[in-house]
């Protein structure tokens, strides 16, 4: 089998409990050709004494923080695979998923990233439950919001580059703006196997308030990706079908947070948009997510505080 390099890149920040784990998984890999980078961003951990055990064995280095799009750009700006990835510190990859990559991406020259299904994992490793991500479909991925990728993803170099870099800009959605970009380049194809698995732990995003502005991205990202002239004519047309679902997103967001007026005005958007989004059982299913999300960080924060003796 043609063997061309592959890329990985960790972003590491305050994982020192993962990421051994995570390098590990790398390292251990049945592919011969693989660049690991690992970019601490200002933990304040023990994950810089980590690294330094594995001094010689990968290219680490400290810097300030910069938040993971930015360091993942730099990351990938100094690497040279002809095929990128990156891997979350508090991931990690099953063995194999390297070689499969690579072999689905020589076989099939016009696909320009894979990605697998996966397991959700807890802060021990033990499986809560497989992920079978859905088959590939732009239209999905642009106008449902519905973002197939997940850990285990490779991609090809010249369609990053044609692509561009993350953008740093955005906080909460920044891998998926980038394959909004990166679809256009080519078809993505999923491989039908848990490749890699994704951990559910206490410092994890779940569920828990978010930001105004990082609640608002997904909004702001459609209503900019559709300015795209390069879009298909069909998805170009479904744009008021996208923007519902993306305030759809950001009302479920702002509900999650307790802001239920802000959250209340994006519902109206989105019916605005596209009446008939109300007719699907999803979108009262993303409903339901905010507020039991927010049911839930409540309950959590009344646990503590009843335990806490206050």
């Amino acid at each position: 089998m043609n063997t061309p390099t592959v890329s990985i890149v960790i972003p590491a920040y305050n994982h020192a409990d993962f990421l051994k784990q995570a390098i590990e998984s790398v390292l251990g890999q049945n592919y011969p050709q693989i660049e690991l980078i690992v970019l601490d961003d200002g933990s304040t951990d023990s994950t810089r004494e980590i690294l330094a055990e594995y001094s010689g064995k990968f290219f680490w280095e400290t810097q300030q923080n910069m938040g993971q799009a930015r360091t993942l750009n730099k990351g990938w700006a100094m690497s040279k695979g002809a095929y990128l990835s990156y891997l979350a510190a508090d991931d990690y990859l099953h063995p194999g998923a390297v070689k499969a990559a690579v072999e689905k991406l020589v076989a099939n020259p016009q696909v320009v990233l894979t990605y697998c299904d996966f397991n959700m994992v807890n802060s021990h490793s033990q499986i809560l439950r497989r992920k079978r991500t859905p088959d590939f479909s732009y239209t999905d991925l642009a106008v449902r919001l519905i973002c197939q990728p997940g850990p285990g993803v490779f991609f090809c170099r010249d369609a990053f580059e044609r692509a561009g870099f993350w953008d740093e800009s955005l906080r909460r959605i920044p891998d998926f703006e980038y394959w909004l970009r990166l679809g256009l380049e080519g078809p993505f194809e999923r491989i039908p196997k848990a490749l890699a698995s994704y951990r559910m732990h206490d410092q994890s995003q779940s569920f828990g308030p978010i930001a105004v502005d990082r609640a608002e991205e997904m909004v702001n990202v459609i209503s900019t990706h559709f300015q795209n002239v390069r879009l298909p004519p069909e998805i170009a047309h479904a744009k008021p079908e996208a923007m519902s679902n993306a305030h759809l997103v950001s009302a479920r967001m702002h509900l999650n947070s307790g802001r239920y007026l802000i959250a209340l005005k994006h519902a109206l958007y989105a019916f605005n948009n596209y009446p008939y989004i109300y007719f699907r059982p999803r979108t009262w299913r993303i409903f339901a997510s905010g507020l039991f999300d927010r049911i839930g960080y409540n309950s959590v924060g009344w646990f503590r505080r009843i335990f806490a003796g206050k």
